[in-house]
């Protein structure tokens, strides 16, 4: 009899086994799947508990510096220009992953041998988080702004370290199967995080001084080194190869010079990616001295780079040519190994072949649908215009969004870590993949309702609900990619790069819904939507469609075309999920026919 094919269930399990094998993870292809209420336990866990306190450590510093610090600023005094500056401070989190090799590599002395790799890392930052914010608090703005700017970088880069050092604590603390709820906790640790950095500093400032404030958010890390104190150990690390290369011979003046070449090329690279990647002109203005500039004589730049689409695409050109740059830095010296050389090739180049080498031949449809997973949210960058449009106030807008949608969000958070624990990692980022898009449609039929609050209500559960279980489910396919020894570097890549092709096509959104108003236009290819629209009060889309040259009902009909249009854009990642695990669940059904995955040993 001919052999029977494996069915894909069959073959999502085979994947599902085999990916735990290269990551370390506990389950086994055999493993039965957990009933509901197992997969609930699984939140309660030790690790989870903590893994919900250390959310709250990375969210809370992050606010204190990017929005919540901007108030004192302008209490005091501040000019608005100067303070948009404080905002790149926030530009450590975009290029964590420069410096994610020495926390990969690098040793704290006597904190890791008493707490181990991973945890010593994260106290050594929560104590350098809790003396930034403690200096921030003893500062005044209005005297030393500078020195408050300098203390704000410091607690930045702090707090972006410990972002790279608690996503690998959280891959390497846990198997495949226990990655969403761990994302998941982590998450709502944040987001009570950034309710508790949005409000208690506000109120504190009121009714005492902002002072006083910032030492109380500075003792609220103490919530984190708890959590660390209490964590358990990660799982042991592979030995790797030091950064430093010792077995090549000296050459001090040679190695000075090119140390000096390939930091100054990496540390501009980083400057020119960031540039792209947060859209602030100003740092081309800072820039611009180099080059015999001035900022008067930028005016044309400027006009081109606030223009839409132009802008966009010098933007992401910018931080694509950053990238390059960093690539080069990083190179080695054609037909010589040098010890600037190897630090650089070990730092960057190990992990990303290393990726490439577990999983050729789909690596970069791995990257190509990482990048497309969340795209049907990122286009929806005009969706306050579209409420207005359609007749809601702002009042009605804020209380939804930040009322029913947060609580939503936060569900859809819990139910994506429910559902990989229940049903698999792969079997959830399938179902993310067409819940994210599927779930924009749901906007088509509010334009069709008009300006009703219990549909604007129901709207914004639906959309929150999946972009929340989407998300939770994308960190723990992310995090199910890397591999102990580089899960640090790896992982901080893929969380600084997936967002850039978003940024580009969310810059076409508005010209998509203006031209397609046009096309909807009596005669028009998409004049049938009008039709849809018959029923909507007098004043929807009113005033934009007056402002755009086309009749109310033409401009909801290219809203409800660029509905259509952002399902259709995030449906290219369900078609790439299908294809890697069709492709990866042939590569392990051999291996497991082979050799049957070993249990190992999950931490409690």
């Amino acid at each position: 009899m001919p052999e029977r094919r494996p069915d894909l269930t069959e073959r999502l399990r085979s994947l599902r086994a085999g990916i735990v094998r290269r990551t370390g993870g506990a389950a086994s292809s055999a493993r039965q799947e957990p009933s509901s209420p197992a997969a609930i336990r699984v939140f309660f866990e030790r690790r989870m508990l903590v893994m919900l306190a250390l959310g709250f450590a990375a969210g809370l510093p992050n606010l204190l510096i990017f929005d919540t610090l901007s108030a004192w600023l302008r209490q005091a005094d501040v000019p608005l220009r100067t303070i948009g500056f404080f905002s790149l401070a926030t530009l450590a989190y975009s290029l964590k992953f420069l410096w994610a090799p020495v926390v990969d590599r690098t040793s704290i002395p006597v904190l890791t041998t008493v707490l181990g790799h991973r945890r010593a890392w994260m106290l050594a930052m929560q104590a350098a988080i809790i003396l930034g914010l403690w200096l921030v608090s003893g500062s005044n703005p209005a005297a030393n702004l500078w020195l408050v700017a300098s203390f704000a970088v410091f607690v930045a880069f702090a707090s972006a370290t410990q972002d790279v050092v608690i996503d690998a604590w959280r891959i390497e603390a846990a198997g495949e199967d226990r990655q969403g709820a761990m994302a998941a906790m982590y998450q709502w640790g944040y987001r009570i995080a950034i309710l508790t950095a949005g409000i208690a500093p506000l109120l504190l400032a009121e009714h005492i001084d902002w002072s006083f404030a910032y030492a109380v958010m500075a003792a609220l890390m103490a919530i984190g080194v708890a959590a660390v104190l209490g964590a358990p150990r990660e799982r042991p690390r592979p030995v790797t190869s030091p950064l430093l290369s010792h077995d090549l011979p000296a050459r001090p003046l040679a190695e000075a010079l090119e140390w000096i070449g390939r930091l100054f090329l990496l540390l501009a690279g980083a400057y020119v990616f960031g540039v792209g990647f947060t859209g602030q002109f100003v740092m081309i203005e800072w820039a611009a001295p180099l080059a015999g500039e001035t900022p008067e004589s930028l005016a044309p730049l400027r006009a081109v780079w606030d223009r839409q689409p132009a802008g966009v695409l010098i933007q992401v050109g910018l931080a694509f040519l950053g990238l390059l740059m960093i690539v080069g830095a990083a190179l080695p010296v054609p037909g010589l190994r040098t010890r600037p050389g190897t630090y650089f090739a070990r730092s960057y180049g190990d992990p990303l072949r290393d990726f490439f080498d577990r999983f050729a031949g789909t690596a970069g449809l791995i990257l190509a649908m990482i990048c497309c997973y969340r795209l049907s949210d990122f286009v929806l960058n005009i969706m306050n215009p579209f409420y207005l449009d359609l007749g809601f106030d702002l009042q009605t807008i804020a209380e939804v969004r930040k009322g029913v949608g947060v609580v939503m969000l936060m569900l859809g958070v819990g139910a994506g870590g429910w559902s990989i624990a229940r049903f698999g990692l792969i079997h959830s980022l399938i179902v993310g993949a067409l819940a994210g898009p599927i779930s924009n449609l749901v906007f088509v039929w509010l334009t069709m309702q008009g300006p009703e609050p219990a549909a604007f209500a129901l709207a914004i559960m639906v959309d929150n609900l999946s972009a929340g279980y989407a998300g939770t489910v994308l960190i723990a396919y992310m995090s199910s990619l890397t591999s102990a020894g580089f899960t640090a570097t790896q992982y901080a890549l893929f969380s600084s790069l997936y967002s850039l092709p978003g940024k580009l096509i969310a810059a076409q959104s508005g010209t998509i819904v203006e031209a397609s108003a046009r096309l909807a236009a009596p005669g028009g290819p998409l004049a049938g939507l009008t039709g849809l629209l018959y029923d909507l009060p007098l004043a929807s889309f009113a005033a934009g469609g007056a402002a755009l040259g086309v009749s109310p009902a033409a401009l909801g009909a290219g809203y409800m075309a660029f509905f259509f249009y952002s399902c259709l854009v995030g449906l290219a990642a369900l078609v790439l999920a299908i294809v890697i695990a069709r492709r990866q669940a042939r590569a392990a059904a051999p291996r497991e026919r082979a050799a049957p995955a070993s249990p190992g040993s999950a931490m409690r």
